[in-house]
């Protein structure tokens, strides 16, 4: 299933924030995390990435620092900040207030599903 490049976009600020809620991250572990969680349906970029990750510093809400990993190169780090932590809880209920109106339309949707229209009771089965 791929996901819509808007709802994508439109949900980058809250994971990038959760991500970092959770511990200080780099770009690349950023990104294996998305996939992870998404179970591959968010197949995040580098170039989808780092313009969110200089957007959310711009605004105060994450800061960075650069690392030497083990390896021997330089990573850049990400944490968030009291304002971005801030900024998380907004988020979430945004996103709490948009998946409980979605899920009550939906659940009115198969309740009062016209039994006459079988392409769309069978559409609406697919979709959930």
């Amino acid at each position: 299933m791929e996901i819509n490049k808007d709802l994508i976009a439109a949900s980058s600020t809250p994971i990038v924030l959760a991500i970092l809620a959770e511990q200080d991250s780099y770009g690349y572990a950023i990104l294996q995390r998305v996939r992870e969680v998404s179970g591959g349906r968010m197949d995040w970029t580098d170039g989808m990435l780092y313009p969110v990750l200089h957007r959310l510093e711009r605004l105060g809400y994450i800061e960075a620092r650069w690392e030497v990993a083990e390896s021997g190169r330089r990573r850049k780090y990400y944490r968030i900040t009291p304002p971005g932590r801030d900024q998380l809880a907004r988020e979430r209920n945004q996103w709490q207030a948009v998946d409980r109106t979605l899920r009550r339309i939906w659940r009115d949707l198969r309740v009062g599903i016209p039994t006459t229209r079988p392409a769309l009771t069978a559409s609406l089965s697919q979709a959930s």
